[in-house]
């Protein structure tokens, strides 16, 4: 009976899978399908349907939306923007956590608490002031905006990098400056390279953030520099209107290089969370 009552439990589980699964990707696949549709077609009623010999306009509305929107610019910006902030936020937090979980102190305590609580702040409450700041100090351009998302996504990747470091065998570290290894190298050689899971994870939590932010791009470095998400709001025209069939085509362009990254990683993912879920 036992046997017989897991085995119902395994279906019923893979049915809800099953489920939130088609969830997660319906949406995915009308963007795609709209896209290949003309703007007549696209509508309540019709967004639901498989383009057919009317409605079918090829690829015109990447071609469109590509000369819109200017958008192997903006890729550029975006590209550039995501993987030096995800550089920065790897390799500074990861220092940042093996120090705060190394050297047990008043002040690393509360530096890491203060990190903790970062995590809680809503991005609305702080973005006026952040980005009159950040006009003040003269970091609103594509190269200082990576101080600012560096400053965001700290909190989360210290937290995870800290508990994957509570994990890591102290011995190994003593050993290494033992042999003479001073505590740069011994990061750099012993360290860095057990958290390939954790940073892997993070890298593919921070890359979606970063590459599909609009609110910070556009209060930072407006419309001079527009990432992706921003370039694809000037799809609006006038009074209303938007050219939904070239917005979809570049919602699906958008996607690409995350979906794919991901696919590429996620193997590492649930390693990586639970890693750095360990509790010291």
């Amino acid at each position: 009976m036992a046997q017989v009552g897991k085995k119902y439990t395994k279906w019923i589980l893979f049915a809800i899978l099953i489920v939130v699964a088609a969830f997660i990707i319906f949406p995915i696949l009308i963007v795609l399908m709209n896209s290949f549709k003309g703007n007549l077609f696209i509508s309540s009623a019709g967004a639901f349907k498989f383009p057919n010999e009317q409605s079918f306009v090829g690829i015109s509305n990447y071609t469109n939306g590509i000369d819109k929107i200017n958008f192997f610019t903006a890729f550029g910006y975006s590209l550039w923007i995501t993987i030096a902030s995800v550089v920065c936020i790897l390799l500074l937090t990861s220092m940042l956590a093996w120090y705060i979980t190394r050297v047990k102190g008043k002040v690393t305590t509360i530096i890491y608490y203060l990190l903790v609580f970062s995590m809680i702040v809503p991005f609305q409450m702080v973005m006026y002031s952040m980005s009159k700041f950040a006009n003040m100090i003269h970091i609103d351009n594509p190269v200082g905006i990576i101080v600012l998302y560096v400053g965001f996504g700290c909190g989360m990747s210290t937290f995870m990098f800290s508990g994957f470091i509570k994990s890591i065998p102290l011995a190994l570290e003593e050993a290494a400056m033992i042999d003479g290894a001073s505590p740069v190298r011994t990061f750099f050689s012993v360290v860095l390279p057990m958290l390939k899971s954790t940073a892997i994870t993070i890298a593919i939590l921070e890359t979606m953030w970063v590459w599909n932010d609009y609110l910070m791009p556009y209060l930072v470095i407006g419309t001079e520099y527009r990432t992706i998400p921003v370039a694809i709001q000037y799809l609006r025209g006038g009074y209303g209107s938007v050219d939904m069939g070239a917005m979809m085509a570049m919602l699906v362009l958008a996607m690409i290089p995350v979906i794919v990254f991901f696919l590429t990683c996620q193997k590492y993912i649930i390693k990586g969370v639970l890693a750095g879920a360990v509790k010291g």
